[in-house]
Formats: structure tokens, C-alpha cells, sequence
């Protein structure tokens, strides 16, 4: 079936010697892989459209395997992203962890559009740590292993303070902190920004301040929460990890 889709490329592989094997993220139809015939070579009409981080529409044969990609126009090339090594790494990680967490051929405009929103943010801005923490928290939903931010995961208690409990998987209250002795104690803002983080669209934040160290412990938490549960490795992440040791 031949299709015209509108999507981000997040991840590229060399077949043979002059093709590629593209994963195209879609509004359309979820995520997808497809080969670009002469992608490789250097003035190929595909070469350009098929370079990690572009947004395109493209004209695909959909199959049940491995689809086709006949021709594309690029929508936006995301070239201060590309030409940023920071810009770069941050948007590479997301595209990883969105690959990997996100099932085949099953759309989700929500997440789709939080993706992009969350590459135009990193495109126009230099703090993006954020925006990238609110973008995680939507795909751990995705990937079905969400933390509880927005009441006591035991007892549905909303009253503060709360406890964070990887073991428990989120939020527990005064009353049900027993259930987990490593359970942290968290600031009522990191609790409130948590909620937030999850649930609400990038698109409807202005700008955004965070005290450092309530960034700090929100960004310890998630690494923690997702290593115990996302099962995967990220070369993305650790680059990241190696790159902000070396600008410290």
C-alpha cells in the first residue's frame, strides 16, 4: 500500500553499500523501518532526506516486513540541532529511547507530538533538561511502567508529603512509607513538579524554572526508576552521562 507520511527519522543503518534502513517516527502510523534505495549515495534526492533528526513527508510502500521508501521532501531539517553536539546528543537520546520503548506500527499522536515539540524546544533553547525529564516521563506511560506522581501508589492518599519508592513504583504517603524503608523523602515541589512533568504538554509551558536542586533530585530519581524498570540500554544515555561529567 503506498502511503504519504509525515515523520521524524530516529535511527539510520548502512545496507549494502549504497542503501540504508531508516526508522521513520510517524503521526500516521507509529513507528516504522524502511529502506532507502541509493540513500547512500551522495547525490541521491535521498541522501538528504533520510539524515537522522529530519522531518519529512515521505512516500511509502507500507509492508508488513520491511517497507519502502520511494521519495521525500523535507519538512524541517533540524539543522541547529545537527550542527550542536550538545543539541545533538540530548535529541539522539530521546530518539533512542522513543525507538526502543515505542511498539511497531502503533500511533500515538499524543507522544508523537510531545516528540516534536520536545525537538523544537532543544532546537530553540540551551536548557532542555526539562523539557527532556517531562517528555521521559509521557514514554515510561507509553512503555507501560509509569511512576504514580499524582497519589500515594498504596493507598490513593493525594495529601503531602510524599515518599518516592522505586520498589513500590511512585508516591507513597506518611501513612504508607512503611511499605519501602529506602523510600526518599521529597520535597512538596519536586512532588507537585513530578505531577506536572507527567501530565502536562510541553506546548503549554512558557518558561520554566526549577531550583537546581530540585532538578538534581528529579533527574536522580528518574535514572534510578528507569534502570530498575525500563530494560534497556542506552548508548544515547551514557554519551550524555560522559558528556556532562566533562562540561562540569
Amino acid at each position: 500500500m503506498l502511503e504519504k507520511i509525515q515523520g521524524i527519522i530516529i535511527k539510520t543503518r548502512d545496507y549494502g553499500e549504497t542503501h540504508k534502513i531508516v526508522t521513520i517516527y510517524s503521526n500516521k502510523i507509529g513507528k516504522f523501518s524502511a529502506i532507502a534505495k541509493g540513500a547512500k549515495k551522495t547525490k541521491s534526492r535521498m541522501a538528504a532526506v533520510t539524515q537522522p533528526f529530519i522531518f519529512g513527508e515521505f512516500l511509502v510502500y507500507i509492508n508488513s516486513g520491511l517497507s519502502s521508501i520511494q521519495q521525500g521532501d523535507i519538512i524541517d531539517s533540524f539543522r541547529t540541532i545537527r550542527e550542536d553536539i550538545v543539541k545533538t546528543a540530548y535529541t539522539a537520546y530521546i530518539s533512542e529511547l522513543t525507538e526502543k520503548l515505542h511498539e511497531e506500527k502503533e500511533p500515538d499522536f499524543y507522544i508523537f507530538d510531545q516528540f516534536l515539540h520536545t525537538m523544537r524546544w532543544i532546537e530553540e533553547h540551551d536548557e532542555v533538561d526539562i523539557p527532556i525529564m517531562m517528555y521521559e516521563l509521557k514514554l515510561f506511560k507509553k512503555g507501560g511502567f509509569a511512576p504514580t506522581v499524582h497519589h500515594c501508589v498504596n493507598c490513593r492518599s493525594k495529601q503531602l508529603p510524599y515518599y518516592f519508592s522505586i520498589d513500590e513504583g511512585g508516591f507513597l504517603c506518611q501513612k504508607c512509607k512503611h511499605l519501602d524503608d529506602h523510600a526518599m523523602k521529597i520535597p512538596d515541589a519536586v512532588a507537585k513538579l513530578l505531577n506536572i512533568f507527567a501530565n502536562v504538554g510541553l506546548e503549554q509551558v512558557g518558561n520554566i524554572s526549577v531550583k537546581p536542586e530540585n532538578q538534581k533530585m528529579i533527574r536522580k530519581l528518574m535514572d534510578e526508576y528507569y534502570e530498575q524498570y525500563g530494560g534497556f540500554y542506552l548508548k544515547t544515555k551514557r554519551f550524555l552521562e560522559q558528556m556532562n561529567r566533562l562540561m562540569l
